[in-house]
């Protein structure tokens, strides 16, 4: 049976499982960026992923899946931006992005990635 870990877990959730060679983190916010622009709230939770990432064992150069939600699709540009000078040349994720209200109003994006190990 393949083993399951969990990273940074509470009562609700994980913000990382990792199961087998496959990575899989929870929607990150921009939690040191919260209240500022798309692009900072961004770079923030790209940070932030890339931290889960390199402690899962792997790193954005092996993005699988990319799931980002935005509250208004009128700041695609600005967060697309930010994306594209961080996302890896041939590491490109299959990706969805769609307008959705976060839990919380000060948080503007939100982005959930699957990767490999």
């Amino acid at each position: 049976m393949t083993e399951i870990r969990r990273l940074h877990s509470n009562k609700r959730m994980s913000q990382a499982v990792i199961h087998g060679d496959t990575v899989y983190l929870a929607g990150q916010v921009a939690q040191r960026a919260g209240g500022k622009p798309v692009a900072d709230q961004t770079r923030d939770i790209l940070s932030r992923i890339d931290e889960l990432l390199a402690e899962s064992g792997t790193d954005k150069t092996k993005l699988l899946s990319a799931t980002i939600w935005l509250t208004d699709m009128g700041t695609f540009a600005e967060m697309n931006s930010v994306w594209d000078a961080w996302v890896a040349e041939g590491g490109q994720p299959g990706r969805a992005c769609v307008e959705a209200k976060l839990a919380a109003p000060e948080y503007t994006v939100e982005i959930a990635v699957i990767a490999a190990r």
